[in-house]
């Protein structure tokens, strides 16, 4: 499976995520759920805010993940998100998963 996720660093109410809360997020929160490692890049994001109908743009990281297509992997998945939204007060975390042959 190719896990694709959305992180949206504008912070309601303060300052954006950090370089560094993003470190110290990635070390314990996703790292321990798949250490065998991931991709992170850099993105610019745009979308439409559901509660208030407001267009949002912001900076966000796109974690790119490979993992075996099981209950566990989306478990973790899920995890990491809710995390994210707990810790940073964000709405959500977009999530893309599909099914892809891979090897390493």
């Amino acid at each position: 499976m190719l896990a694709t996720l959305f992180f949206g660093r504008a912070v309601q109410g303060g300052p954006p995520v950090s370089q560094r809360e993003w470190e110290d997020f990635a070390d314990s929160v996703i790292t321990p759920r798949f250490p065998e490692g991931f991709t992170v890049l850099e993105g610019q994001g745009q979308w439409r805010n559901p509660e208030t109908g407001r267009l949002v743009r912001e900076d966000s990281k796109i974690l790119l993940l490979g993992a075996a297509d099981q209950p566990a992997t989306l478990r973790g998945l899920d995890e990491i998100a809710a995390e994210w939204r707990r810790r940073f007060r964000q709405i959500s975390v977009g999530r893309i998963t599909r099914r892809v042959c891979a090897a390493f």
